[in-house]
C-alpha cells in the first residue's frame, strides 16, 4: 500500500513505513535534508570536505545504491549535489529499493520544506506512476555547471531488499543504508542482506548509515568493511561510515564493463531504423562517436517506415516475462518520445482500447497488481467500448499507458540528438577484425567503408548474413507485414465519424485521425499482416484484402464505413525479424572471440515498444551499468544466449 505522510511540528514529514528515519535530525530546520547531506552524502564522500573534493570528481560515471528509497529525500539530495558540482561525473546511476512505494503527492510534500529540492521533486513525482513489483527506470538529462549535458538514471526495484539485493549485479560506488531501525525491521538489516549489499561494492566503495547498532557494525566488518563512527545529527550522537576494503580477494565480483566498453571511442551502427537509432542514441549518451550506415538514402527506410505504429503493453493472467518486458520497453519509449518529439504531432499518450477477441490477454488478478495496475491496463468501461462502436459488454481492456507514434520521427529525432554521422546509400557487405582491435567495415568490392572500435548490427534480417560470415549465429526469421492507409480527407463525413477516437488493437490495429501522412495530414492506418519467410516489400492484393478481413472482426462498424474506399487506399509493406523465444537479441555476440561486435535485432512487431529498451540494455552490458529492467529479463535479451557460434553443418 502507498505511504501516507504524517506531519511533525517542525514541518518535516514522517511516513508510517519508515518511522523516525525521516524525523528532523538537527536543530537547523533542514530535517530530512540535513540527514541526507550529513549522514549519506558526506558519509560517502559525495560532498566537499575541507580542501578535498567529492570522491566522484572526474569520474566518467557513478553508481549509488540505496536499500530503502522511502520518500526519496536521499535521492533528491544526491541529484541536487550532483547537478551543482562542476566536477561531478556526466553519468549518474542511482538504484533504489522500496517495498512500499509512496504516492507521488507524498514525494512533493516530503520535499515541500526544502526550496532547493522542490523542482526536482516535481520532476520525480511527474514520473511516479505504474510502480508494480519489478524494476522501473527513469532518465533525466540536464545541463551541468559548464553547460555540458549530464544524465541521471534512476532505477527503482519495487520489493523487499532481501529479494532484490542478491539479484542485482552492477558494481556500486556508494551505498546508502537507510530504512527502519534494526530493532523494528531486523529482516532489512540481517547479516545476509548487508552482505548482499557489500557484495556489489567496488573495492574502495563507501557505505554510510545513521545506525551504529552492534549487529550492523559486526555484519559490515565481517563482509570486509573498515568502519568509522562519526558525529551524528541530534538526537543521534553518532553515525556510521565504512569503506569496502577486505584483506582478501573476493571470490565473486560485480559485473563490470566489457573490454570494448572501457573507453568510449568510435562506434559504427549498421542499420538506420528504430533499432539502429536507439543504439546510436544510447551509445552517444555514454560518450561514443557514432556513425550510422544504411543501404537506403534516408533513415527509417525499411520496416521503421511504417506510417504510424501502436504503443501498447502485452498482458497475461500470470504477468508473464513478455508482459513485464513490454511494460519496461513502453515506459522507456514514452520517456524518449516525451523528451524528443512533439505530442499530438509525432506521438500521443492517448490510451489504447484492446478488443479481446477469442478472450486472449486477460489481466492478472487485482490483488497481484494493486492500485498501480490502473496506470497500465484495466478492464474497459462501457462508454469506452461504445466510443469505438463496439457493444458495451464486449471483452476489452483499456491500456492507459498506450498510444500511437510515428516511427520515422522517433528514428530521426534520436539520430539528431545523438549527433550521429549519417552515411546513406552505403551497403555493408562484410566485417573484418582489425589485429590491433576493433573492426573494419567493407563494401561489396572489399573496400573499407569505415573502421570502428565497436560495431552494432541493427540491420534487421540482413544481420543474419553479416554474423554468419563471422561464424556466429542468431536464429533470425523474416516476418513480412503489410498495412493499409489513406488520408482522412478522402472519407465522407459519415465514414470519418465512424472511426474510433483512439487506437484499437486485438486483431491487427486501427489508428485513425492522426497526423501521420507524408505532409503531416491526418490518416487512418490498419494492419498488419504477418507472413513468415518473405523478404520482399512489394504490396500484394492478397494481404490488402486480409487487412480488411481483420478489420471486419476487430471493428465491424469501422470496416463497413471504410469498405467503399478500401480498394483506393494505399498499401505499405516492410520486413521485420523475430526470434524463436520472442525476445530480442541485444549486445555482445561473443565477448571473447568477437570483442566489440554487438547486435540489436529480433524486435519483431514490437519495434516501437522494445527498441529504446534494447539500446539501454546494450549500453548497460557494454559499460557494466545497472540493467534498466529486471536482471532476469535482461539476461533473456542478451544475444550471447545463443552461444555466439554458428551451428556446424552435418
Amino acid at each position: 500500500m502507498a505511504g501516507v505522510v504524517e506531519w511533525l511540528p517542525d514541518g518535516t514529514p514522517r511516513s508510517p513505513h519508515y518511522g523516525d528515519v525521516y524525523r528532523s535530525r538537527g536543530t537547523d530546520g533542514l530535517g530530512g535534508l540535513a540527514q541526507a547531506r550529513h549522514v549519506f552524502l558526506r558519509g560517502c564522500g559525495l560532498l566537499p570536505e575541507g580542501s578535498h573534493p567529492p570522491v566522484w570528481a572526474g569520474a566518467a560515471r557513478w553508481h549509488v545504491l540505496e536499500n530503502g528509497f522511502g520518500l526519496g529525500l536521499n535521492f533528491l539530495a544526491t541529484w541536487q549535489a550532483w547537478l551543482e558540482d562542476p566536477a561531478a561525473p556526466p553519468q549518474l546511476f542511482y538504484t533504489g529499493i522500496e517495498a512500499h512505494p509512496c504516492d507521488a503527492e507524498d514525494i512533493r510534500r516530503s520535499a515541500a520544506p526544502f526550496a532547493a529540492l522542490q523542482p526536482l521533486a516535481q520532476r520525480l513525482a511527474a514520473a511516479w506512476r505504474g510502480l508494480l513489483p519489478g524494476v522501473h527506470r527513469w532518465t533525466w538529462t540536464d545541463a551541468g555547471p559548464h553547460g555540458a549535458p549530464r544524465t541521471l538514471h534512476l532505477t527503482l526495484a519495487v520489493g523487499e531488499a532481501a529479494q532484490w539485493l542478491p539479484a542485482l549485479d552492477a558494481a556500486v560506488d556508494s551505498v546508502f543504508l537507510d530504512g527502519f531501525a534494526p530493532a523494528r525491521n531486523p529482516a532489512m538489516w540481517a547479516p545476509e542482506v548487508l552482505r548482499a549489499a557489500v557484495r556489489l561494492c567496488r573495492r574502495g566503495a563507501r557505505l554510510a548509515t545513521w545506525s551504529v547498532a552492534r549487529s550492523v557494525r559486526e555484519a559490515l566488518a565481517a563482509a570486509g568493511c573498515r568502519l568509522t563512527k562519526a558525529p551524528g545529527l541530534p538526537p543521534k550522537r553518532e553515525c556510521l561510515r565504512a569503506v569496502f576494503d577486505p584483506p582478501w580477494q573476493p571470490r565473486r565480483t560485480p559485473r563490470g564493463p566489457l573490454p570494448a566498453g572501457t573507453n568510449p571511442g568510435r562506434a559504427a551502427v549498421v542499420g538506420g531504423g528504430l533499432a539502429g537509432a536507439a543504439a546510436a542514441f544510447s551509445l552517444a549518451q555514454r560518450g561514443w562517436r557514432v556513425t550510422v550506415l544504411d543501404r537506403a538514402a534516408q533513415p527509417a527506410a525499411g520496416a521503421s517506415g511504417l506510417p504510424v505504429g501502436l504503443l501498447a503493453p502485452h498482458t497475461s493472467p500470470d504477468d508473464a516475462p513478455l508482459s513485464r518486458l513490454t511494460r519496461a520497453g513502453l515506459s522507456l519509449t514514452r520517456q524518449r518520445a516525451q523528451a524528443l518529439l512533439t505530442e499530438g504531432q509525432d506521438w500521443s499518450a492517448c490510451g489504447v482500447l484492446e478488443h479481446r477477441l477469442e478472450d486472449k490477454h486477460a489481466l492478472p488478478p487485482a490483488e497481484r497488481w494493486g492500485p498501480w495496475g490502473k496506470h497500465w491496463s484495466r478492464h474497459a468501461q462501457p462508454d469506452e467500448c461504445s466510443a469505438a462502436s463496439l457493444a458495451p459488454e464486449v471483452p476489452a481492456l483499456w491500456h492507459a499507458a498506450g498510444g500511437w507514434l510515428r516511427p520515422a520521427r522517433l528514428v530521426q529525432a534520436q539520430l539528431q540528438a545523438a549527433g550521429a554521422a549519417w552515411r546513406g546509400n552505403t551497403a555493408v557487405a562484410a566485417l573484418q577484425a582489425v589485429a590491433s582491435g576493433g573492426w573494419r567495415l567493407l563494401d561489396e568490392h572489399g573496400l573499407t567503408l569505415l573502421e570502428a572500435d565497436l560495431v552494432v548490427l541493427a540491420a534487421g534480417y540482413a544481420t543474419r548474413a553479416l554474423l554468419g560470415a563471422q561464424g556466429a549465429q542468431v536464429p533470425l526469421h523474416a516476418l513480412r507485414g503489410q498495412v493499409a492507409w489513406a488520408p482522412m480527407a478522402t472519407l465522407p463525413a459519415s465514414a470519418a465519424a465512424a472511426m474510433p477516437p483512439f487506437p484499437v488493437n486485438g486483431h491487427g490495429s486501427l489508428v485513425a485521425g492522426v497526423p501521420a501522412g507524408p505532409r503531416g495530414e491526418a490518416v487512418w492506418c490498419m494492419g498488419s499482416t504477418f507472413v513468415r519467410g518473405r523478404t520482399d516489400t512489394l504490396p500484394t492484393q492478397e494481404e490488402h484484402a486480409a487487412n480488411r478481413t481483420k478489420l471486419q472482426r476487430l471493428l465491424p462498424v469501422a470496416a463497413d464505413a471504410l469498405a467503399p474506399h478500401w480498394d483506393t487506399a494505399h498499401a505499405w509493406a516492410g520486413v521485420r525479424c523475430t526470434l524463436p523465444d520472442r525476445f530480442p537479441a541485444v549486445g555482445a555476440i561473443d565477448p571473447q572471440r568477437l570483442a566489440g561486435l554487438c547486435v540489436l535485432t529480433g524486435l519483431g512487431a514490437r519495434g516501437l515498444t522494445l527498441s529504446v529498451l534494447g539500446g539501454e540494455v546494450l549500453a548497460a552490458e557494454l559499460h557494466g551499468e545497472p540493467w534498466p529492467l529486471e536482471p532476469v529479463l535482461a539476461a533473456r535479451m542478451l544475444a550471447r544466449r545463443f552461444g555466439g557460434v554458428a551451428a556446424q553443418s552435418p
